[in-house]
């Protein structure tokens, strides 16, 4: 008897964490992780070489990103629990389905946000100073649905928070090559956000929730999604061009290009395309560009 308890408690554990996994989608991590790595790398190399910030930084960087991130999704999970329950793309998400309670999300929410608190004060004082505005900056996306079509500028903004955090955790300063670098990320998840959001349309007409297709329409969605595009290649060239790397770099912006006009070919051919766009596509840039960096401050 005592065995089969233990069993049913430890698959009552393993439904769990799929549950809060599924909750906060943590593959999509893949998002912003990179562009963190990016920034703590770019911190840490001059043109003499590197001057390795050591493995504690790197952890606590890491799990920073990921304590962020966890709070945010929650904490929209938590806000739009009743709309995800009504939405038929979203009904099935652990919090809209009663999978995982009001009081549970609620805890993982405050867990989340005291862990990113404590281990930003460990990093340093500027980390800890800024993780109090970065909460908030990361809470606010999930009300600005309610009242304005800019929600998908604001994530562009929580998921461009990422390589700001990265250059803070290693050189305790906010270097401006790193500003233009968020700006790239704002605009790049702001593209593809505007992209996902057409899926979207006639739910958030009927529910009074704003998004750029929903004002606009899809096709002009399709224009202003493709400006938000042109406009991270942009500030990413100029990223690089204020960078310590080198010319070999710019490798990677070309690939991006490449990458986000395949990604709108793929959108304009077909709308069914959009999920394969959003996952598939720009899972796969930040890593290209992490890696092509990374090649070029090896070599």
């Amino acid at each position: 008897m005592a065995l089969g308890e233990s069993s049913g408690y430890l698959m009552r554990f393993k439904q769990g964490l799929k549950d809060f996994n599924e909750l906060v989608v943590f593959e999509h991590t893949i998002f912003s992780l990179p562009f963190t790595l990016i920034a703590m790398l770019t911190a840490s190399y001059h043109s003499g070489g590197f001057e390795w910030f050591g493995w504690q930084i790197l952890c606590a960087g890491l799990l920073a990103a990921v304590t962020a991130r966890n709070f945010a999704m929650a904490f929209n999970r938590y806000c739009d629990q009743k709309i995800d329950a009504s939405n038929p793309r979203t009904l099935h998400r652990p919090s809209a389905d009663g999978r995982i309670s009001r009081t549970e999300m609620l805890i993982f929410i405050i867990v989340n946000a005291v862990a990113f608190v404590l281990i930003s004060s460990w990093i340093n004082t500027l980390a800890f100073a800024l993780s109090f505005p970065f909460l908030a900056i990361l809470a606010l996306y999930s009300y600005m649905k309610y009242f304005s079509s800019l929600a998908h500028i604001v994530l562009g903004i929580c998921l461009g928070l990422a390589p700001i955090a990265g250059a803070v955790a290693v050189s305790e300063t906010i270097p401006l090559w790193s500003v233009w670098l968020a700006c790239g990320v704002v605009f790049w998840v702001a593209g593809f956000d505007i992209l996902y959001s057409i899926q979207d349309i006639e739910f958030d007409k009927q529910n009074a929730l704003h998004s750029i297709p929903s004002l606009l329409g899809m096709h002009k969605s399709l224009l202003v999604a493709r400006g938000c595009h042109v406009l991270a290649i942009i500030f990413w060239s100029g990223f690089l061009y204020i960078s310590p790397l080198s010319a070999h770099s710019y490798f990677a912006i070309l690939i991006s290009a490449i990458m986000l006009t395949y990604e709108h070919y793929l959108v304009a051919r077909n709308l069914n395309n959009i999920p394969k766009a959003f996952f598939v596509v720009n899972g796969y840039l930040g890593v290209v560009f992490l890696i092509i960096l990374t090649m070029d401050m090896l070599l």
